[in-house]
């Protein structure tokens, strides 16, 4: 089997048996072309021929090129890779089975205040017919603790609004429902009544139901709503370092702030671990811990 032939192979198993998100099958698939550039580049033939020598000399040199956690993830993806072609009895042994790998350094997750988070959407400027759908975008993000791929992803059926709760088709497929507050309600059918019709308007191809749409009237993106972000944050001169994904780390730390129990939020974010959820417990104490060094009287004198 050729390169190509081996990365359909797994395209296909990863799209059709894993069933796994289109974001996260490209990810991988990336992952899986950074090796076959590199044994291109460095003339050691095809990925039947790699060997644990090999495997070794790829690590080394991810090390000048990635951080821990991004080396992490490419021998995650292509060790998965050559688990299947063992299993296909194509090779005897997997390469990277015993690869050591370099610790990662535990990051806690980046949010912001709730006085932060709603200073920002209350600038939002959201008489325009784009400021109406970024608004729903941002409450939505806040509101419900979506991952970006998850909120592009969100189809108007999904929608039920007479119970206030929306279908969420999560990573690997795990579908859950997420509850929808009033106000969030409220962004999304204005939305929905001046916005949308209109962007679709501008788009001659069939609706597939989308909820969010791009100005041009076709379906929003991962990296649109990164774009969209990016201009709210310019156009309100902000300094915060907020990305998209702050609005679910923020969502978890606020509960969590609130009393709300963590098998709740795990339910609530789509975490299959519980212990993928108690970060955000972590983040909690560190915020109480700031807070108390900055207004304990005695904790002030040096």
């Amino acid at each position: 089997m050729t390169n190509k032939e081996i990365m359909e192979m797994y395209l296909k198993y990863l799209r059709d048996e894993k069933n796994y998100s289109s974001h996260t099958v490209t990810a991988y698939m990336d992952d899986l072309q950074c090796l076959v550039n590199f044994l291109e580049s460095e003339e050691l033939g095809s990925l039947f021929l790699v060997s644990d020598r090999i495997g070794r000399f790829y690590i080394s040199y991810l090390h000048n090129e990635y951080n821990p956690k991004s080396i992490r993830r490419k021998i995650s993806s292509v060790k998965s890779m050559y688990r299947l072609l063992v299993y296909d009895k194509l090779i005897r042994t997997n390469p990277f089975q015993n690869a050591i790998l370099p610790k990662e350094k535990k990051s806690l997750p980046k949010f912001i205040y709730e006085k932060e988070m709603t200073d920002f959407l209350n600038k939002v400027d959201n008489e325009t017919l784009i400021g109406k759908r970024d608004i729903a975008i941002f409450e939505m993000l806040y509101g419900s603790g979506l991952r970006v791929s998850e909120l592009v992803d969100v189809k108007i059926k999904d929608i039920d609004f007479y119970n206030k709760t929306m279908l969420i088709h999560g990573k690997g497929s795990k579908d859950r429902y997420v509850p929808l507050h009033d106000l969030e309600i409220v962004k999304i059918k204005k939305y929905l009544e001046l916005s949308r019709p209109v962007f679709r308007t501008r788009n001659k191809e069939s609706d597939e139901g989308f909820l969010f749409l791009n100005f041009k009237g076709g379906h929003l993106t991962d990296r649109g709503v990164r774009t969209i972000l990016d201009k709210e944050l310019e156009l309100q001169a902000s300094t915060m370092k907020l990305s998209p994904h702050a609005f679910r780390h923020s969502f978890a730390t606020h509960l969590l702030d609130h009393g709300v129990d963590l098998r709740v939020v795990q339910e609530l974010l789509g975490h299959v671990s519980l212990s993928t959820t108690q970060i955000y417990t972590k983040v909690s104490k560190e915020k109480l811990k700031e807070i108390y060094m900055a207004s304990h009287p005695r904790a002030k004198l040096k």
